[in-house]
């Protein structure tokens, strides 16, 4: 259910747009939310007083916390899309995606705040290039700005999807550049090419959705970049509640299983097994210390069932020769991740 409000409060309309984005009409932003009320409310703030936008959705997976109600009240020109139930990442954006009647539109968390002139960067990022698929911004963690928190995502041959930069200090990454994949936290994406690639794979459900439509995109002979103009702060792990628990276990391990199912032809996953075995032993280790070794190996079984199903078939992404050369520059990618993922 979509609800549209069309008049802003006066106490919203009177903030201050000094430095806003002049021109977005182009632009829909998307903020999926669960149970996120605290965050939504710095993320909704944000946007009004750093970015003058003509249109954000609020995609609501059946939140029990007053949301819904809070944000009606107090930004009613926002408009709500009510999924009635926790439908996961994928499909709550990928209502939002449906439902926007823009060129592009950005995804962002709701434990997010964005800096000024955030869209507009953006934008100038994105439109110039017509291979751009995504842009990805500079995510600082929330309570220290100082310290980065994703200045891109990759992915190697490990199985392993990682934020470039996460932890280190934020004037190191000042340029922009080619990335693997954008985080779906706080990205820009064109949109006919989402409709293009299928959208968000709903499969996933949450994790790994963001590293899969990438690496989809670059089969496509598309590119993602990563911005430093365009910064966001970032509290992290805003839905699930923790950087570790069973629930993001589960589904990380269930999803990097999938993920290499369905992007790799057969050759390609003959060719890179023995450093996933690695990587997914390395990961098991891991989580034994953490107590969740158990988990871990039951969502690789879940990984495993997913790819073998029907519907994990019918998301296959199949090999043509045409686009050998797209494969060999992904494998290159993986194989120059691995190092960039100890130097990161």
């Amino acid at each position: 259910m979509i609800v549209d409000r069309t008049q802003m409060p006066m106490n919203e309309a009177k903030m201050s747009l000094n430095g806003a984005d002049k021109k977005t009409t182009d632009v829909t932003v998307v903020i999926p939310n669960y149970n996120g009320l605290d965050y939504l409310k710095r993320c909704l703030r944000s946007l009004w007083t750093g970015t003058l936008l003509p249109l954000v959705y609020v995609v609501d997976n059946g939140s029990k916390d007053g949301s819904v109600l809070w944000v009606r009240e107090h930004y009613p020109t926002v408009k709500l899309i009510e999924m009635g139930e926790n439908t996961g990442f994928c499909c709550a954006v990928n209502a939002g995606i449906k439902a926007a009647d823009t060129d592009y539109v950005i995804l962002l968390n709701n434990d997010t705040v964005v800096g000024r002139h955030f869209v507009a960067e953006l934008l100038g990022t994105i439109r110039p290039d017509e291979r751009i698929f995504s842009v990805g911004a500079k995510m600082v963690t929330m309570d220290a700005p100082d310290i980065i928190d994703d200045a891109g995502d990759y992915y190697c041959a490990l199985g392993w999807a990682f934020a470039w930069g996460k932890g280190q200090p934020a004037d190191r990454y000042t340029k922009a550049r080619d990335i693997f994949a954008a985080c779906a936290g706080a990205a820009i994406y064109r949109k006919r090419m989402v409709e293009e690639l299928g959208y968000f794979d709903e499969a996933h459900f949450a994790y790994l959705e963001d590293i899969d439509i990438g690496y989809r995109a670059q089969l496509a002979g598309y590119i993602n970049r990563f911005t430093p103009r365009a910064v966001v702060r970032h509290a992290g792990s805003g839905a699930s509640g923790s950087r570790y628990n069973d629930f993001k276990t589960d589904m990380t391990s269930r999803n990097s299983v999938y993920l290499i199912y369905k992007n790799m032809p057969i050759g390609q996953i003959i060719l890179n097994l023995p450093l996933l075995m690695i990587g997914f032993g390395v990961k098991w280790a891991f989580f034994v210390r953490k107590g969740m070794g158990r988990g871990y190996l039951k969502g690789l079984w879940k990984g495993v069932l997913l790819s073998s199903s029907p519907e994990g078939r019918a998301k296959k992404v199949f090999f043509q020769r045409e686009n050998l050369s797209r494969y060999l520059s992904v494998q290159g990618q993986l194989y120059v991740n691995i190092i960039r993922r100890f130097i990161s």
